[in-house]
This record gives C-alpha cells, structure tokens and sequence, in this order.
C-alpha cells in the first residue's frame, strides 16, 4: 500500500482496522457489524465462493449461447460475488487491493440492486420461470451483496485511479449488455419474456438498461463521496 495515503487502511481479521468518522450516507452499515464481518472475513469468503459456483451453474445455458470471446461479460452477479470474496481475503492475508474492493464495490451495489429491481419489475415472468422459493433467494441474496459492499470501506482507500479502472469496466459491461452487443450477441441477464413487450409499459430492454444505466452511475458516485469523506477524515485526524 502506498503509505502516502491519508486513508491507507490497516488491521487483520482478528484485530480489524478501527473504523473512520465517515457520513452514514457512505458508510451506513452499524460500525460493529462492519468489524463483525470483518472477524469473520473467511466465513463471508466462503459464501461468497459458493454464491459464485452457483452463479455460473446457473449461467451454463447462457454460455452455450454466446461466443466464448465475450464469457467475462455474461456472469456479472457471480463475478462480482467472486471480486469481494478475492478482495476480502486477500485483505486478510495481508495483501488489500484498492483495485479489486474498487471493482467489488461497484459490483456488488450494481448487480445487487438491478436484480431485485428486475425480479420486481418482471415478476410474472420471472415467478413462470423460477418456483417461490428460487425467487426470494435470488431477491434476498441479491440485496446481501448490497450491504457486503458497505464492509469494503473499511480495508480499503478507494483511490481515484482505483475507481476510475472500476468505472471504466462497468461502462463497458454496461455498453456490451444493452447498446453494443459485441458480434450481434447479448450479454446482459436473459430476461422472462420472449417478446419484445413487458406487461406494464414501454421494452423489456428498455427497462432492464434504464436500471443498468442508474445503478453503474450511482455506486461509482458513491465511491467518489467516499473518497472524499476519508480524505477530509484524515484531514481532521491529523489537526
């Protein structure tokens, strides 16, 4: 780490890095659930793993389907999933990597929010395709990966170069999934309806891109704010 950094994070599992004055609105979740998670880093981890295994089980068909030049574009739940278990343990064993909780961050928040907000918006479609119990799991487990990112502050700077590489991959994900589908061939989530029309109003892709478009934007926001907040932390701390 660059210990030039005003925000250079520190700590181990077993003793995790003391928690910085930032705003709730950058880091909302509860100080000690933060460290709790933090003593638990491989228990989080694993689940992570598993969520990850299951994810790209899960995109097997998929696969089938696109050319296996553009597979990194395709699993972005379990990818994201598998870039906070990396970042995680590589802070446990001592090695953090601003880059990888950059992209973690931002993956975990975008993917975390946009399946519930599809699951939602294309219930009926998505309820034929999955039973009862599928669809909560996906809905509830989708929102734990929002709230793991909240965890990521603490072992982690999150320095403008480090968000810039996140923000630049996530656009392209994004451009890839929803406005230039590389060779023809969509990368995005198969979403529940054939046709071209939802049951409520306007697309099916329409409505999937505009909840893609809002949710790359506001986690790299986020992260920016946050920036600023461990900055001006410091900043205070060393008065």
């Amino acid at each position: 780490m660059d210990r030039s950094d005003p925000a250079r994070p520190h700590g181990t599992p077993t003793d995790p890095p003391e928690s910085e004055p930032l705003s709730r609105w950058v880091a909302p979740l509860p100080e000690r659930l933060e460290s709790f998670a933090l003593r638990y880093v491989w228990v989080i981890v694993a689940i992570n793993l598993v969520g990850t295994a299951f994810g790209f089980y899960y995109y097997r068909f998929q696969f089938r389907q696109i050319d296996a030049t553009w597979w990194a574009f395709v699993p972005d739940s379990p990818a994201a999933t598998l870039l906070v278990a990396i970042a995680l343990a590589a802070w446990a064993v001592g090695r953090p990597n601003d880059y990888l909780s950059a992209l973690a961050f931002v993956g975990n928040v975008k993917l975390g929010l946009w399946t519930p907000y599809v699951l939602v918006a294309f219930a009926p479609g998505f309820l034929e395709l999955n039973p009862v119990p599928m669809y909560l799991f996906l809905f509830f487990s989708h929102l734990g990966m929002v709230v793991q990112a909240f965890v990521l502050h603490r072992i982690a700077a999150f320095r403008l170069r480090t968000i810039a590489v996140a923000a630049a991959w996530y656009t392209v994900d994004l451009l890839f999934d929803y406005f230039v589908p590389p060779g023809g061939q969509v990368t995005h989530t198969a979403l529940p309806y054939a046709g071209s029309t939802p049951w409520f109003t306007t697309t099916v892709l329409q409505v999937a891109a505009a909840g893609a478009v809002v949710l790359t934007i506001a986690p790299v926001s986020w992260l920016l704010l946050t920036r600023l907040e461990k900055v001006r932390a410091a900043a205070i701390g060393a008065k």
